[in-house]
């Protein structure tokens, strides 16, 4: 907020008012520049003691009043001095004049131009009957040079900002203009006239309302709940805090009030808002992740399960010894704890869990990697004659080739080479592929298997892989809106 002078904007020194009523005899207004109106009626200047003037009482400003009060007196007068909302103080002053109908003018015009505004009143009587308007104060509150673009950044992210302000209509919706967040933005009560059904199909079309209460942002998040939509709030106030806790995200700025913290989800550290974009993005990166391991493990279930229970009723014994189901977990570990740093991208809209579009992919994938398998196998045992322990180690090295293939495609929701892999996520399936080779070429642990039956089960998985689950996969996550 530009404050160009604290003197005129003190609340707690009641006694301002009186030099508000002794400086501001004549109505006058702000123009373009706080200083240039302000700045030559300061005490100082006009050689006001404001130690003459004492306060006898103070109301501080109430949300529901839109306005602070104080009794303020002097050795030649008492007076009640009134400063708050423009609308407020102008219907409080019952003598309507020629003076408030200029007031009103000029704050049409200043909220136009996005001024937020005071108006101070003052009433020889200490009571609202005789209360008179003396002054408008202007207050211009700069946007932040990078609220625009976090706006617009906000918007391409799938989120619809909406604004909720005390403010009138004209600041609204010239701050609304500035900020592109819409031009669709109504005093509430537009919206207090309409029953319960109709606000809860109408709010939704606005871009923001103004002149709200605070207990009217916390009615604005249940109705757009009850629409089904996931509510994010910002707030720094005590009178925030209800719709805070109401909302799925509520965001306390650093700034905010220690009950509004209390109240919120989240409480930002740093100025501004623009964090909150990084944010959105970074929790959509961990969405991504959380879904890539889901994936990867169901398929890897499915795969799993599949062959032993195929291989045991088509060759009637245990093609994977349980040596190899330890090897098999230990390979795929190392390939699952590197998606946690993986490259992945964020999404240009809200994700949501689909437990059945999830459930039906992994399906898919692991029944063709299932069916990859048993080529695998049945090449293993018809062409190569594999038996007993030969061909359970054959078996292991296909599924453990296939299980770091399956990492790198299930990784990407687009062809597998639409984004870089993390650097943990290639060591580890480098490493591992490596590694498995040379244990089988020198014969640790399990039988050796010639080099050249190495090489098919790690060609053919690579292959078999890349060539036909993943154009597959594409098409079925693409199918499901993976």
């Amino acid at each position: 907020m530009e404050n160009y002078s604290d003197r005129f904007l003190y609340e707690e020194r009641a006694d301002i008012y009186g030099c508000y009523i002794k400086l501001l005899t004549d109505i006058k207004y702000v123009k373009e520049r706080w200083e240039e109106s302000f700045y030559p009626m300061s005490a100082k200047s006009l050689g006001v003691d404001l130690n003459l003037y004492k306060r006898v009482s103070f109301t501080p400003f109430n949300p529901s009043m839109k306005r602070s009060e104080a009794i303020v007196e002097s050795e030649e007068a008492r007076f009640k001095a009134v400063k708050g909302a423009p609308q407020m103080i102008i219907s409080l002053c019952k003598k309507a004049d020629a003076t408030c109908q200029e007031a009103n003018t000029m704050l049409d015009k200043l909220s136009e131009k996005g001024y937020r505004t005071l108006a101070v009143a003052k009433s020889e009587k200490e009571d609202f009957d005789n209360l008179q308007l003396v002054g408008l104060l202007a207050l211009a509150d700069p946007i932040r040079p990078d609220s625009k673009a976090t706006i617009e950044e906000i918007k391409q992210l799938g989120i619809k900002p909406m604004m909720l302000t005390g403010d009138n209509v004209s600041i609204a919706k010239e701050i609304a203009r500035q900020v592109s967040i819409g031009d669709r933005i109504v005093p509430i009560a537009e919206l207090k006239k309409l029953n319960e059904t109709d606000k809860a199909k109408i709010v939704e079309t606005y871009d923001g309302f103004a002149e709200v209460y605070p207990e009217d942002k916390y009615e604005i998040v249940k109705l757009l709940q009850s629409k089904g939509h996931m509510v994010g709030m910002t707030g720094d106030g005590v009178n925030d805090a209800p719709a805070l806790k109401q909302a799925e995200m509520g965001i306390a700025v650093s700034n905010s009030t220690d009950v509004a913290k209390a109240s919120a989800s989240v409480v930002l550290t740093e100025q501004g808002v623009k964090v909150i974009v990084s944010a959105i993005k970074i929790s959509r990166q961990i969405y991504q992740r959380m879904l890539t391991w889901v994936i990867n493990k169901v398929t890897k279930v499915i795969q799993f399960i599949a062959l032993l229970v195929i291989g045991f009723f088509w060759l009637h014994e245990i093609i994977l010894s349980l040596l190899g189901m330890t090897l098999l977990i230990f390979a795929n570990d190392f390939a699952t704890v590197s998606l946690a740093t993986d490259n992945v991208k964020h999404t240009s809209n809200p994700n949501k869990w689909n437990v059945k579009n999830v459930t039906l992919a992994s399906l898919a994938v692991g029944s063709l990697m299932v069916i990859g398998g048993i080529l695998a196998i049945a090449i293993g045992k018809i062409y190569f004659h594999l038996e007993g322990e030969k061909l359970q180690t054959f078996t292991m090295l296909t599924l453990v080739f296939y299980s770091q293939f399956r990492v790198y495609i299930v990784r990407e929701r687009r062809h597998f080479w639409s984004s870089k892999p993390g650097k943990g996520l290639i060591i580890s399936i480098v490493a591992t592929l490596i590694g498995f080779t040379f244990l089988d070429i020198y014969g640790i642990i399990i039988p050796s298997l010639p080099l050249y039956q190495i090489l098919f089960a790690l060609g053919f998985s690579a292959l078999f892989t890349i060539g036909i689950i993943d154009p597959f996969k594409y098409r079925v996550f693409k199918k499901l809106q993976l």
